[in-house]
């Protein structure tokens, strides 16, 4: 983007240290790629569907299965979706929609776009590279998990139906008994738990095996860049959302829907009084959206440059959005009619109770209900729960309401969601391993359709900015997945599970709000929105409403740092917690962290953090470069940018007349005067300057 321009030694006008690859114009050339599309030396897109998919299978995750539906029923139903919208359009979409135009505009990933406006500004970009690494290391074992479901469905029956059989005492596993067949499989036989992070335990060669598999079908589909990749999204896009429809469809046609339905929609709006509410409301428009990754960037920049991505910005969002809404749908769906179906089965036991209580001499008989307790099948649940609200308080044995409420309040999210709630769910269908193969299969395509955005956020930015990379692509792409692993095998060893929540509460929260922070400022401040909006109208050759430059500069910024004062207070006051299972009581419990985890989650977040203010301060102590005095420019060689013409002034006439687009940018972009010039390299120092050089 370009900089105000910046007074020259000789009291002239200088030209700025970086400029808007949109908004400068050559006198020898066109206006870069407004006309063009794209340039030679870089892929693009086949179609605008190939590039639409692309953005909505990295924006629609799993988040959107598992965090969405739970915030929802935790939150007050319909009215923290209310909420969410709001928050989504003030907040998501207009920094949805900069980070789009900026991308386009530029033509780089995330380290050249920030760097492009400012050489001051390059560590955000690498923010967002540490970022992206660190999700990329636990999204892709849960990729391996889902391998392992998927791969244990081909069986009747699911082996996580029932609990096994101890062969030394012939008795069921105790570990089972006390919990559930889904709850024992996932704890014990999928990730061979320990009871806490300290116990660090052997590596789990089934998974390890699945990381691998999971790590070979990424590298596969990067291996060629967005060639390779787009034409996995059509699959791996799509799939989901035939398999929710299927889901959804099927789901409506079990005992206990609507009832799912009401629980999750019925709206409570005063929890709009509640801090916490608005926090994980924006938290999830934040992380939905995939702000700050610089995965939005890196996928924009292969568009032809007057591609609308102002459209993109709002036709994601609503895609975004109501994929969270029909994900909703179907969970809920499907845990009203487990509701159900454990409320059917309470009654059962009771009514068995019941009858041997009736046999006992001496019974009394005044709370005897109406229906027939010999037959539980014949009882309806509403039936049995009118009684109980009249006589059940004076039945001496433990006979219990049996309210399917109760099941439902017992909020899940997560693994917990997927691998436990859902899959207990699904046991429960007719011909459960279809669906269970079919379930694991669309998390499977969700979670790979947001790792390839994830690497790409990664690969994009260092083949942009080390010329040494870009040239050995394929090189690049299997170093980072054969790291990936190897680092990954942290989450293989039996607390690795306990590693994968502390990754994804602390790896990329804070870190990602701070770098959305900064860039909101580069460009409503530090460039400037209403010069942001040029570039936009050059680009687009129409101009997106003002109303943009007041989100910009003020609402998106105050919310997000508002978003990450709760943040910081919550982590002060709260003492960082996880979730662990007890094998001998068979139940989760919360424990704190150990002194040396803590230390681990914070070098995390200084990790992914620090490169913003690093990069600021090592271009202070450089200097920087000075103000150029625009008569010496052309004195001095300098290398082309790869989008823009340097061609000499004295060759103008020919090259043809100026066309009417590059006449309204540079009446509107360049300073008076100033009609000859170089384009300065957008390399800060000398190291870098020769690496790129063409």
């Amino acid at each position: 983007m370009e900089k105000p321009p910046l007074p020259s030694d000789d009291g002239g006008h200088g030209l700025g240290e970086s400029h808007s690859d949109a908004a400068l114009v050559s006198v020898g050339g066109p206006l870069p790629n407004c006309e063009a599309g794209p340039t030679e030396d870089r892929p693009a897109w086949d179609s605008k569907l190939q590039y639409v998919l692309a953005q909505v299978g990295f924006s629609v995750g799993l988040g959107n299965v598992w965090r969405f539906p739970y915030l929802c029923h935790q939150n007050g139903g319909g009215a923290f979706m209310l909420l969410y919208v709001m928050l989504l359009m003030v907040v998501g979409v207009p920094l949805f929609f900069m980070e789009l135009a900026a991308g386009q505009c530029i033509r780089q990933g995330s380290i050249g776009v920030w760097k492009h406006i400012s050489p001051r500004l390059a560590g955000i970009g690498y923010s967002s590279c540490m970022v992206c690494f660190f999700v990329a290391l636990y999204y892709n074992v849960i990729i391996a998990w889902s391998l392992f479901y998927l791969g244990n469905s081909f069986q009747y029956p699911l082996p996580w139906e029932h609990c096994p059989v101890d062969h030394s005492t012939n008795t069921t596993v105790k570990e089972c008994s006390a919990s559930s067949p889904t709850s024992y499989f996932w704890f014990r036989k999928a990730l061979d738990i320990s009871d806490s992070i300290d116990e660090s335990g052997d590596f789990n060669p089934i998974m390890t095996g699945c990381l691998l598999a999971a790590w070979t079908i990424v590298c596969l589909a990067m291996i060629k860049g967005i060639k390779s990749s787009a034409k996995v999204m059509y699959f791996s896009s799509v799939f989901p959302y035939a398999v929710l429809f299927i889901f959804l469809i099927r789901g409506l046609m079990l005992d206990g829907a609507l009832d799912g339905i009401k629980y999750l929609f019925y709206p409570k709006l005063e929890i709009w009084g509640q801090v916490q509410v608005w926090r994980q409301a924006a938290t999830q428009v934040f992380f939905a959206l995939g702000l700050g990754y610089g995965s939005v960037i890196a996928y924009s920049s292969y568009n032809p440059i007057n591609n609308n991505c102002h459209r993109d910005a709002l036709m994601v969002s609503t895609i975004n959005f109501m994929t969270s809404v029909l994900a909703s749908l179907v969970v809920f769906v499907v845990l009203g009619f487990r509701a159900r179906t454990i409320a059917l089965g309470c009654v059962a036991r009771n009514l068995g109770l019941m009858s041997a209580l009736a046999e006992a001499p001496g019974a009394s008989q005044h709370w005897w209900p109406w229906f027939n307790i010999s037959d539980p099948s014949s009882v309806a649940l509403e039936d049995y729960r009118e009684w109980y609200g009249h006589y059940g308080a004076q039945v001496v044995a433990n006979i219990t309401d049996c309210n399917p409420e109760n099941e439902m309040k017992k909020g899940v999210e997560g693994t917990g969601l997927a691998f436990i709630a859902f899959t207990e769910a699904m046991a429960l269908f007719p011909a459960s391993p279809f669906w269970s193969a079919l379930f694991f299969l669309m998390l499977l395509n969700l979670g790979l359709s947001t790792m390839f955005g994830t690497m790409q956020g990664i690969l994009t930015p260092l083949m942009d900015n080390f010329s040494l990379l870009g040239r050995h692509r394929t090189i690049l792409t299997v170093c980072s997945c054969v790291l990936g692993f190897l680092i990954g095998l942290l989450f293989t060893q039996r607390s690795g599970n306990y590693f994968v929540t502390m990754f994804d509460d602390y790896s990329a929260t804070l870190p990602l709000i701070i770098v959305v922070i900064f860039e909101t400022v580069s460009v409503a401040w530090v460039y400037g929105a209403d010069r942001f909006l040029d570039d936009v109208e050059v680009m687009l050759k129409w101009r997106p409403p003002s109303i943009y430059k007041y989100m910009w500069k003020y609402v998106c910024l105050l919310s997000m740092v508002g978003l990450l004062a709760a943040s910081l207070i919550r982590m002060v006051f709260k003492r960082p917690t996880y979730t662990a299972w007890d094998h001998s009581t068979a139940t989760e419990s919360t424990l704190e962290y150990p002194g040396w985890a803590l230390a681990m989650l914070s070098m995390l977040i200084l990790a992914a953090s620090l490169p913003v203010p690093v990069g600021y301060l090592l271009s202070l102590i450089g200097g920087g470069r000075g103000p150029i005095d625009t008569g010496s420019v052309t004195d001095v060689h300098r290398e082309r940018y790869t989008k823009c013409d340097s061609s000499e002034p004295e060759t103008l006439q020919s090259n043809g007349p100026v066309n009417e687009l590059e006449e309204m940018a540079r009446a509107a972009f360049l300073p008076l005067g100033l009609d000859h010039y170089r384009l300065l390299p957008q390399q800060e120092d000398g190291e870098e300057e020769e690496d790129t050089v063409v």
